[in-house]
């Protein structure tokens, strides 16, 4: 049997948000968290709690998306940006 892209679900502190979603792919949360119960040998987990770890593993695999965070620098605040300049007043 090949090994499911998930591992054990970390309890982490969530943060609530709300989806609709279509019926079949609830369907399949509830398959696959059925599935990755019985490969980890632990309890079948809520289907809800598969979503962010999914959708994590989405975005860390999205090479396109990497590029784009690590070419994309924050700007300053205006207020750090006006201290970093050097100044042409005598100190």
């Amino acid at each position: 049997m090949a090994r499911l892209k998930l591992g054990a679900i970390a309890d982490d502190r969530p943060i609530k948000l709300t989806v609709e979603l279509p019926a079949a792919v609830h369907r399949d949360l509830i398959a696959y968290a059925e599935a990755l119960g019985h490969e980890t040998g632990q309890p079948t987990i809520e289907p809800a709690k598969l979503i962010a770890p999914m959708l994590a593993r989405f975005i860390a695999g999205d090479r396109a998306f990497a590029k784009l965070r690590s070419v994309r620098k924050p700007a300053l605040p205006p207020a750090h940006a006006a201290s970093a300049t050097p100044s042409s007043e005598p100190g």
